[in-house]
């Protein structure tokens, strides 16, 4: 290469680039979209969306029992916060039972499974003995307690199912048994059977509806074939129409379906129809809390099985559509808890609570719509009733103890900042030093060794 003038080696100058295109701006819908999913796809989003959508839901179902059972609480000449505050009690035990069933190892969940099975059956054996169980609105499925303080243990077999279900299924697909049809129906088909028997020994065909979407959410999860899938349900298809055809009230319930009469011919719509009058009424967002009409005495049951059409009136679509979104935010992170495990008694008991909540939510709601007959089943966390709320917040506990367990989650966790000041799981004076090196901890170690340890 040759010199310059001077002597020196020439500059060797940089080459220019073409100057890049600044980049457009992000359009704002696009960017929020962005934002959403990262937030969707973070580890604990679905253990924030069990626990604050459950919780949400329960506290609104706390304002819309008080607001729909005033009036039915005074016509029995009782103090108007009655039926408010027994829920109130129940949410609380409730709380309580979330509380230890979300910091329970799945090891002790799984041991609880043949003990709450047990108790279930034994108690709804107690049902039919005269004497010990009684009836309510026709259905023999309740047991006093004493005062104004009944149980339904029906309610406590879909708890019972759901854990002794899936402990069943997960030890099987640990072996590698269910590949065959035999193991998958036995005796997972037989015993749910024996529930259901129970239960309709007392006419209470809601809660038949509800377990046995259960125990096919159970079979789904399992990967039954389909034919065994569809050979199962169309046994409970028949049995269903069977029970329906031989049942004058079951067959009034399915006329009124689409009726806008409260007297359709011979049948008597009144509750269905009042139910969509209720909402009806309501409007965008409502009369306003505490001014529902309906609850007047024209709505029957409007604190329990028909409480989303008191919620339609009083804080109209928007309260309606946010009660359906909370639900539809609990059913998602159930399926996601679910979809992202690989312990199988995880997989099958989280499929099978949310089967359990979602199912029950849809006949209810479908029923207040008028899409479904009405089944007499109350709306999971929202509706009053100490018996359907205690299970159900047990079995919101699994969920959260599920989040939790997931790998990115615990991850997620240990890494959150120390709560006052103090590092998380530290202890005593030591930990107020801040954390130890690792090269300290080594010597430390080396020096505490005897003479001749290598």
């Amino acid at each position: 290469m040759p010199g310059s003038r001077t002597g020196r080696p020439p500059v060797q100058r940089a080459v220019r680039r073409p100057a890049a295109s600044p980049s457009r701006p992000e359009k704002p819908v696009l960017r929020l979209y962005t934002r959403a999913r990262k937030a969707w796809d973070r580890p604990l989003t679905a253990y924030y969306l069990i626990l604050g959508g459950s919780l949400l839901i329960t506290v609104l179902g706390l304002v819309m029992v008080y607001s729909a059972s005033q009036i039915k609480a005074l016509q029995m000449s009782l103090p108007g916060s009655f039926f408010f505050r027994k829920q109130f009690l129940a949410a609380a035990i409730g709380g309580g039972l979330l509380l230890v069933a979300s910091r329970m190892p799945v090891k002790l969940h799984r041991a609880l499974a043949y003990p709450i099975l047990a108790g279930a059956v034994f108690l709804m054996v107690l049902v039919q003995i005269p004497g010990i169980g009684m009836a309510v609105n026709g259905n023999q499925n309740w047991i006093s307690l004493g005062g104004s303080f009944q149980i339904q243990p029906s309610e406590f077999g879909k708890l019972a199912l759901v854990l002794w279900g899936a402990d069943l299924l997960a030890r099987k697909h640990d072996r590698k048994l269910l590949t065959q049809w035999k193991h998958m129906l036995v005796p997972l088909v037989p015993v749910a059977f024996m529930l259901l028997g129970l239960i309709m020994l007392g006419g209470d065909m809601g809660t038949a509806i509800i377990l046995t979407a259960v125990l096919f959410g159970l079979l789904w999860l399992a990967g039954a074939p389909t034919r065994l899938f569809v050979g199962v349900l169309s046994v409970a298809a028949l049995i269903g129409v069977i029970l329906i055809r031989t049942s004058d009230n079951r067959m009034a319930r399915l006329q009124c379906l689409g009726a806008t009469e409260p007297q359709a011919g011979k049948v008597d719509c009144w509750q269905a129809v009042h139910g969509i009058y209720a909402l009806a009424s309501g409007g965008i967002f409502g009369s306003g809390l505490g001014a529902s009409v309906e609850k007047w005495g024209q709505l029957p049951e409007a604190h329990t099985d028909f409480i989303f059409a008191v919620t339609g009136e009083e804080l109209g679509l928007a309260g309606t559509l946010s009660v359906l979104a909370l639900f539809a935010a609990l059913g998602y992170a159930g399926i996601r808890v679910a979809g992202r495990t690989e312990d199988p008694f995880v997989r099958y008991a989280a499929g099978g609570v949310t089967t359990w909540i979602t199912a029950q939510a849809v006949v209810n709601i479908g029923a207040v719509l008028g899409l479904l007959p009405i089944a007499g089943v109350p709306l999971p966390l929202f509706s009053y009733g100490g018996s359907a709320l205690l299970p159900t917040m047990f079995a919101i506990g699994l969920l959260i103890a599920f989040a939790r367990d997931e790998p990115a989650a615990r991850a997620a966790l240990a890494m959150r900042p120390p709560r006052f000041g103090r590092k998380r799981g530290a202890g005593g004076p030591a930990s107020l030093r801040g954390p130890r090196r690792w090269n300290t901890m080594r010597r430390r170690a080396s020096a505490a060794r005897s003479s001749g340890e290598r």
